[in-house]
């Protein structure tokens, strides 16, 4: 494992109640055997550029939480993991956040819910998931040793490298690139420092597909392990920037040279797809670190909260369900949210693919104004739109395991709950 820290403080070192306290580390799960684990139609030729877990351990003397950022197309159902962390480390399992870049070059972990829709893994998957575990628990343990006194600030940007993705052509919609259509171009970014100033972590959230080099076959971080290497280079190794995903659950990058299924990619193909995730990648590493460089007020006075809340909602089986996806025949599946707040900033973590709309809902109701979203936080168990998009056949319809008039409400009113109970206790 690496980490920009060099000093590790005991895990058991006294924290004053109210002191913010991080610890980060960075690292490697490529795989290394590639058999068995594309997760869509197709097998990994070889690997382009290497796999990061990106593990973040805050604590304000009270209170841990833990976040985790994989470069994975998705974690299905995590809860044994995170059940694992709190025998191990005494983290509670409701205080811990796991979410993928959900780029489609890389593997899937974990089982896939009751009820979702989600492409399940064969046996190399479940072993690779087991490695990944290890890698999670071995990261929080280092993370929480190198803790020390810090510091964070929050501020926002935009970049326009999304684009919404379902266009209505030829009299029918289809997957494609819509102008007109919602989109969130918000760039989110939590600065975590030491209290002389050394940098810690930075935590960005934007809301697009990583898909920029779909079909090259081989190996990628793809558009967001792009943006978290600009973050990480420029701060010469001395940060760790997690990628969470924000609601892309319609989103694009506006630049997308994938290459189909069962047509072999030629060199100059590959290249200009490589070219297009690099350049996409560092315009959004790039917004996200000049908001860094321009959070000018730091506290590393902090109230941590965590909760988390799973609601059954009513299945959608049988209503135009994505052919390509098997749905088990159950009544109701699991929509895990979860949520860190430090002082005035919300994490939402949703276990699925959430769209625009839903997000500004969410962010008109919210009563914190900075409350940032976490798509497939805890789970994927499909894609979750709001309910006016069902009297359209769109993408995000048909990939979306929950019945008309249940998600929209669940994801709201579930986040507004665990926000306003965090907020009631004084948290």
């Amino acid at each position: 494992m690496t980490s920009p820290h060099d000093q590790p403080l005991p895990s058991d070192a006294p924290q004053e109640a109210g002191q913010l306290w991080a610890g980060v580390v960075r690292t490697d799960i490529t795989p290394t055997g590639l058999t068995g684990l594309h997760p869509l139609p197709g097998t990994f030729s070889g690997v382009h550029d290497r796999l990061f877990l990106r593990a973040l351990y805050l604590s304000d003397g009270e209170t841990e939480v833990a976040l985790v950022s994989l470069d994975l197309i998705e974690a299905g159902d995590i809860t044994p993991v995170r059940e694992r962390v709190e025998r191990e480390l005494g983290i509670p399992t409701d205080h811990i956040v796991i979410t993928a870049t959900h780029t489609h070059n890389a593997p899937r972990i974990a089982d896939v819910s009751p009820g979702a829709l989600a492409h399940a893994g064969g046996p190399e998957s479940f072993v690779y998931t087991e490695f990944v575990y290890d890698r999670i628990v071995g990261a929080l343990h280092e993370a929480r040793s190198r803790a020390r006194p810090a510091r964070f600030g929050v501020g926002a940007g935009t970049a326009d490298v999304n684009i919404n993705r379902e266009e209505y052509v030829d009299g029918r919609w289809t997957l494609g690139q819509n102008p007109a259509g919602s989109s969130d171009k918000t760039v989110w970014v939590l600065k975590f420092e030491s209290l002389d100033g050394d940098p810690i972590a930075l935590l960005v959230n934007y809301a697009v597909h990583s898909t920029v080099v779909l079909g090259t076959g081989e190996v990628s971080g793809d558009l967001a392990g792009a943006a978290c290497r600009y973050l990480e280079e420029s701060y010469d190794g001395g940060v760790v920037a997690l990628w969470t995903v924000g609601a892309l659950g319609d989103q694009d990058p506006r630049v997308n040279i994938g290459v189909p299924f069962g047509v072999a990619p030629t060199e100059r193909q590959k290249s200009r797809a490589y070219a297009a995730m690099e350049a996409q990648g560092l315009i959004v590493g790039a917004e996200a670190l000049r908001v860094a460089d321009g959070i000018g007020e730091l506290t590393h006075a902090v109230r941590i909260g965590a909760g988390q809340r799973t609601v059954a909602c009513p299945v959608k089986a049988g209503q135009d369900v994505m052919e390509t996806m098997k749905q088990e025949l159950v009544d109701s599946v699991p929509l895990r949210l979860a949520l860190v707040k430090l002082n005035e900033v919300a994490l939402a973590g949703v276990s699925g693919e959430v769209v625009t709309d839903i997000y500004r809902r969410l962010r008109h109701e919210s009563p914190l104004a900075r409350t940032l979203l976490i798509s497939i936080a805890n789970d994927r168990i499909g894609y979750l739109p709001d309910d006016a998009r069902f009297d359209r056949p769109v993408h995000s319809v048909n990939g979306c395991p929950i019945a008309r008039g249940y998600a929209e409400d669940a994801i709201v009113d579930g986040v507004v709950g665990l926000i306003s109970e965090q907020l009631r206790a004084g948290r």
